[in-house]
């Protein structure tokens, strides 16, 4: 199932909530987020035989977790991530054969990782094999390709992972859907890390351009020169 069409059916259940909170991430609006999170997750576990109500909240962790390393607040990141994995395997329990319940899975155990390197020996291979099925249940779909490279892109190049094939990775989303605005900004930041300022500085730019609400990316474009 493609990630539109399946954040179209939880918007459906739950009203706004999908939209309301890739806002509260876009604007990195922290107590906003935290309160729809705590309110989601009274919802889900009324339902936990419900996967869209999996899915909801292991979406809300996640966009919590990315702004609170955003934040550069490592700790809180991991703590938001562990408690969103949980709601994202019974989603994917649920549903095994819905492509973007492994994405948030696998998206969501690569998250835990940046507070704590060791993290990575237990929650590694989840979110390689989750994004990884991901990718194999819907070959179409952008998001999973983003979220595969942000693995790539933070796992070392010894280990099968590197910026290079990061880009590789965001230039296939870019290519499945050229408004995807993750996908610029993903591939902004892999050609920063790449020392290429001037390709980082259009990526970035465009990603601000497709979604103009994103203070990430706005905060990472005023770092990175045009020339």
């Amino acid at each position: 199932m493609k990630l539109g069409i399946l954040t179209l059916a939880v918007a459906v259940c739950f009203g706004a909530s999908v939209p309301e909170l890739q806002t509260a991430r876009d604007k990195q609006d922290r107590p906003t987020l935290e309160k729809m999170t705590g309110e989601l997750s009274a919802s889900a576990q009324a339902k936990q035989g419900d996967a869209s109500a999996q899915y909801i909240i292991a979406v809300a962790e996640s966009y919590l977790s990315e702004i609170l390393l955003e934040l550069r607040l490592k700790n809180e990141a991991k703590s938001a991530a562990e408690a969103g994995i949980k709601a994202a395997e019974r989603a994917v329990a649920l549903k095994p054969d819905v492509a973007e319940y492994h994405r948030i899975l696998g998206t969501l155990c690569g998250q835990v990782i940046p507070a704590n390197v060791l993290a990575g020996l237990k929650y590694g291979k989840c979110a390689q094999d989750s994004v990884e099925k991901a990718v194999q249940l819907d070959p179409k779909s952008a998001d999973a390709y983003v979220s595969r490279g942000v693995g790539n892109y933070y796992l070392p190049a010894s280990f099968g992972g590197g910026v290079d094939k990061a880009l590789k990775d965001f230039d296939k989303a870019i290519q499945l859907n050229a408004k995807l605005a993750d996908a610029y900004l993903w591939k902004g930041i892999a050609l920063r890390k790449a020392n290429q300022m001037p390709e980082a500085h259009k990526a970035l730019s465009r990603a601000l351009e497709l979604n103009p609400n994103r203070l990430w990316a706005k905060q990472l474009l005023d770092k990175t020169p045009a020339q």
